[in-house]
């Protein structure tokens, strides 16, 4: 069916519920204006002067299942006051948006900036917020519009682009979940069986799936997949899997891989007047994709979602006329002259005047057989968002000592009644950023299991439980658990390449100084910065040996690797 009649199901009657808090009438009634006029038509306005009254309609929201979908808290409340509502709404409201009120020019107090800080590391706030100080502030209310868009994306019971029907348990339901989530296309999962389904199945006339996925596409005219491939899926969204019959198949450049190093080097690359195609074998963003919170990147003070990011270049490279190819492999890659020629799988043939290669790297495995069978199932590779709502109340468990599986803690812990971080190294200091290792020595809900790995697991169907070894006792734990997430490192799988790109002894590819002192160098020049053993192809990212495993560093490599192209380029053209 097409089209959302009335706005779509009847999911909740009650509106959200924005709640402000503060001690002063005045500045209190200020803010309930504010938030009234830009939002008071689909949100219920809620302000309350004390910690007691402010609790008190946290755990009656709670009781009776409304939801609520921003706190802002007056940064002036006595400390434990201000801590006891934050936890309240994030214990009570996990999806909720939280955020410190306070007054213009208290930036010009260092203890402000602190107290921020210490409240977005321990998971107390996401960000702050400016108070109104004029009728129509429109700063205020853009700042709060961005906490509402970002809340929506995580309530569950909000109508979606996408929509997935599934068993809870279904392997497959998870999976299509994962790529939704990882791609940045925004979606909703409901139980099949629960009244969200059946509200949904009776609007579209579908049977409930029973042990399949359902896919409803309620934003591209209403489409509705039963049991979709991956390549299905991407092409009923209207991302580009192949590339048209008719299409000009010749390009000045090639780049394989779109996770940050790619798409800027895309980004870069179509704007510069390359006419660009960028293949990539999963999904857009790569590993930075999986990542739930990005803070550290320039400009995105709030901290952002890998999925969101990668988003962002792709839209960004689409606008400058980047040709994309998703979920398909370059199966083999060959120099013909001054050419290159590259297979792609079920494409075919192109060719490009240059090559990027920005493929990132593969998720190491545990190679535990037990817990192998239960991928999809309970254990996971990569740090997938889309489970955290699944984990309500349960406990997980993150391998990995990187700020991947750092994000990956503290997400969780928003959801989970505890977390086990475990790592090899005897802490977290020499792997991961110190705002996260702040932030999860803070959390009451994580654990940290140092000189220790996973050697063992299972589950009836899922997995129940963990066998977690310390490594310089040989002592093992068996642990229960609802959820593995397994972030131990990765490789860079280069072995497709052709036998005269140079390789460290671990497949990462050579470049620059690198590749100017391995024998397979062919000229008298030296190669240029990003430059591999073959000239004309590059390596940005993650695959490059001696690369900084950051998405920021990814991102320029790929922004500044095209200035070297067109200076091949030209070379070649002169020549």
């Amino acid at each position: 069916m097409g089209g959302v009649p009335g706005g779509g199901p009847r999911l909740r009657s009650a509106r959200p519920v924005l709640l402000v808090v503060d001690a002063d009438p005045e500045r209190l009634e200020r803010c309930e204006t504010e938030l009234d006029r830009g939002f008071g038509a689909d949100f219920r306005v809620r302000g309350e002067l004390t910690a007691a009254a402010a609790l008190d309609c946290l755990r009656r929201a709670h009781e009776w299942e409304q939801r609520v979908a921003v706190v802002l808290v007056d940064h002036l409340l006595p400390d434990d006051d201000r801590a006891e509502i934050l936890a309240a709404s994030r214990t009570l409201h996990p999806d909720a948006r939280r955020a410190l009120l306070i007054e213009w020019g208290a930036w010009a107090e260092r203890t402000t900036a602190s107290a921020i800080l210490t409240a977005m590391s321990v998971g107390d706030i996401n960000y702050y917020v400016l108070k109104p100080w004029i009728a129509h502030d429109e700063l205020f209310h853009r700042t709060v519009a961005e906490f509402v868009q970002e809340w929506s994306r995580y309530e569950v019971a909000n109508l979606r682009e996408v929509v997935v029907i599934a068993a809870s348990t279904s392997v497959r339901g998870k999976a299509v979940r994962s790529l939704l989530a990882r791609n940045g296309i925004p979606s909703a999962f409901r139980d099949s069986g629960s009244a969200l389904a059946n509200d949904v199945l009776e609007f579209v006339g579908e049977p409930d799936p029973g042990d399949g996925v359902l896919v409803w596409m309620p934003a591209v005219g209403g489409t509705v997949l039963h049991d979709p491939t991956d390549a299905e899926i991407a092409e009923a969204w209207g991302v580009p899997t192949t590339l048209a019959p008719d299409a000009e198949r010749s390009f000045d450049l090639l780049v394989v891989g779109a996770g940050p190093g790619g798409l800027a080097a895309a980004v870069y690359g179509s704007s510069e007047g390359l006419r660009t195609l960028v293949v990539e074998r999963e999904s857009i963003g790569g590993q930075a994709g999986t990542s739930s919170l990005i803070r550290n990147y320039l400009g995105f003070s709030r901290g952002i979602r890998g999925s969101e990011l990668a988003q962002r270049g792709y839209q960004q490279a689409w606008v400058f006329g980047a040709h994309f190819v998703l979920m398909r492999t370059v199966e083999r890659l060959e120099k013909r002259g001054d050419e290159f020629v590259a297979a792609i799988e079920s494409v075919g043939e192109v060719t490009a005047r240059a090559v990027v290669l920005a493929s990132g790297v593969s998720y190491r495995r545990l190679d535990v057989p037990s817990l192998e069978r239960l991928v999809g199932a309970g254990v996971y590779y990569g740090a997938s968002v889309s489970e955290a709502h699944g984990l309500q109340d349960r406990d997980a468990c993150v391998v990995g000592g990187g700020n991947s599986a750092g994000q990956a803690v503290l997400h969780l812990a928003r959801y989970c009644r505890r977390v086990l971080l475990v790592i090899r190294g005897e802490d977290l200091a020499a792997s991961m950023s110190q705002y996260l290792i702040d932030a999860i020595v803070a959390a009451d809900n994580v654990t940290v299991r140092a000189s220790s790995e996973v050697a063992g697991g299972d589950g009836d169907g899922r997995l129940q439980y963990v066998v977690v070894r310390d490594r310089r006792t040989g002592d093992e734990e068996t642990i229960p658990l609802d959820g593995l997430f397994v972030m131990i490192g990765a490789v860079p799988g280069t072995d497709w390449l052709p036998a005269g790109v140079g390789r460290d002894a671990h497949g990462f590819v050579l470049t620059g100084s690198d590749a100017a002192a391995d024998p397979q160098w062919p000229e008298d020049r030296p190669p240029q910065p990003y430059e591999t053993t073959v000239p004309g192809l590059f390596a940005v990212g993650d695959v490059r040996c001696g690369s900084v495993k950051r998405v920021a560093s990814a991102v320029g490599e790929g922004s500044v690797v095209v200035s070297q192209i067109h200076t091949h380029l030209k070379v070649r053209s002169d020549a």
